[in-house]
């Protein structure tokens, strides 16, 4: 049974359910095993990580190297037929879904890791390799790989560059886009782009890498991606600090950007979500007393921190308790405080996953206000709860909402309308996908989005790819 996003059917030569012409032209490309049609096999690529999207699929199409994807793509073009362009499937915002019953073109087969560059510091990485498999072999290599999720062992590299993902430590490395140094992909009529030489100074026309970057699968299939890697930091320091409100921890969090020079992560949340945690997975409280909001902030450098980021924190007004740690196992149980809050909220139901970011001196007020909107559009019930955390150094929130039918998006709509209040975006990291098209007009002008559209035909003259995303 579909749920209450899917929306099955035909959408014709913009390739939602349209079908092949001869279906056994995929098996010609890919083989008959990588070609799933069996329900029960298809039924884990149809739903996201969440619950929340559920669609349909007549196939899952496994293609193992980059002419397989080629050919995949020109038979689909040829007849209509939308791909869902799927990797490790953990968006959070419909994208990796087929919504409209488009094909699946699963992309994990193309798991083919080069060799470190030790003197360049970079690495080729197919689109279906892990980013913690990158991360280990950067380490192994004397490097390391400058993004990092909590999904680190399921989101695929070709996932985060599709969405250019932020991750925990994006207030010193940046975003996906900045570790991006070329990319490979295949584009709508089956042809490939490829440019992967890694020079750090190349202003030879466009830049395709950034263009793709972010893209959301809607230009092109990324196949695989040079990245640049950055030195090792070694030696960590993790602080968990309490504050009496979220102005102040905001507050704080600004002072740290100025003051710690090896500040590699600024995590969020509040108090309802640390319970939560506390109790979904039986951890003791980090404090004797309770306070309404926290800061998770790690520095990180080839000599110990630990003197510099106590230092910073002794400068800090408004810090109420501070938890510090410099061993290996201590600071991972901090950690877990904050990078099991997605888990602990979706075990209490399926969630609206609302990621969005704002201007850093509004970012307060959003955590202020968040709850109030939601409980005057959903109600306040007790099954209606918002759950708030984010990356405070970039001014990023994750708002979760649970208690409220994933069909109705009246929440969804009084958040951004907030957010776009506030001046932010309605999408930080996970990408506009499918969930959030109607609200792209909050943050791009009318130009923009026509702009976006004469892209998208140029490269994707069928309209296959990832149809239902983004546009």
């Amino acid at each position: 049974m579909l749920g209450s996003h899917a929306r099955a059917g035909r959408t014709g030569a913009r390739g939602g359910g349209a079908e092949l012409s001869s279906p056994s032209d995929l098996e010609e490309v890919v083989g008959r095993d990588h070609v799933l049609t069996d329900p029960d096999l298809v039924a884990s690529y149809v739903v996201d990580w969440t619950g929340r999207y559920v669609g349909s699929s007549a196939a899952v199409v496994r293609p193992g190297s980059v002419p397989e994807v080629a050919a995949v793509v020109e038979v689909c073009a040829r007849d209509g037929v939308g791909l869902t362009l799927q990797g490790g499937n953990t968006s959070l915002s419909g994208g990796s879904v087929p919504l409209s019953g488009e094909i699946v073109l699963s992309l994990t087969r193309l798991d083919s890791l080069g060799d470190v560059d030790t003197v360049a510091g970079q690495v080729t990485a197919g689109c279906g390799v892990r980013v913690g498999v990158v991360q280990r072999a950067a380490a192994a290599a004397g490097w390391a790989y400058g993004v990092d999720l909590g999904s680190r062992d399921s989101c695929t590299v070709g996932g985060t560059v599709s969405t250019n993902a932020g991750g925990l430590h994006m207030v010193r490395y940046g975003d996906t886009r900045a570790q991006v140094l070329g990319l490979e992909a295949v584009l709508g009529d089956g042809s490939v782009v490829s440019h992967l030489g890694g020079l750090w100074k190349d202003n030879t026309g466009y830049n395709f890498g950034s263009l793709l970057c972010g893209a959301e699968g809607t230009l092109g299939v990324v196949t695989a991606a040079r990245l640049r890697l950055v030195p090792p930091a070694p030696e960590r320091a993790v602080a968990l600090l309490a504050f009496e409100s979220a102005v102040l921890a905001v507050e704080a969090a600004a002072s740290l950007r100025r003051w710690v020079g090896v500040l590699e992560a600024v995590e969020f949340f509040l108090q309802s979500g640390l319970s939560l945690v506390c109790s979904t997975f039986a951890l003791p409280a980090p404090f004797a007393s309770e306070f309404p909001a926290y800061l998770l902030v790690e520095a990180a450098s080839s000599s110990d921190p630990t003197d510099e980021l106590a230092e910073a924190v002794d400068s800090l007004a408004g810090v109420a308790d501070v938890a510090l740690a410099s061993s290996s196992s201590r600071r991972a149980d901090l950690w877990r405080y904050r990078e099991s809050h997605t888990e602990a909220i979706n075990s209490v139901g399926v969630p609206h996953k609302l990621d969005v970011s704002v201007p850093l001196q509004r970012l307060a007020e959003l955590v202020e206000r968040a709850p109030a909107v939601v409980a005057a559009f959903a109600g306040s019930g007790e099954d209606v709860r918002t759950w708030l955390f984010g990356h405070a150094a970039d001014g990023s929130v994750h708002v979760n909402v649970t208690g409220v039918d994933p069909a109705d998006e009246t929440v969804d709509d009084a958040v951004f309308e907030l957010v776009a209040e506030l001046g932010g975006s309605v999408s930080a990291e996970h990408g506009i996908g499918a969930a959030k098209r109607r609200w792209l007009q909050l943050n791009r002008s009318p130009s923009e989005i026509a702009a976006m559209r004469a892209v998208k035909r140029a490269l994707d003259p069928a309209g296959i790819l990832n149809p239902n995303v983004l546009l």
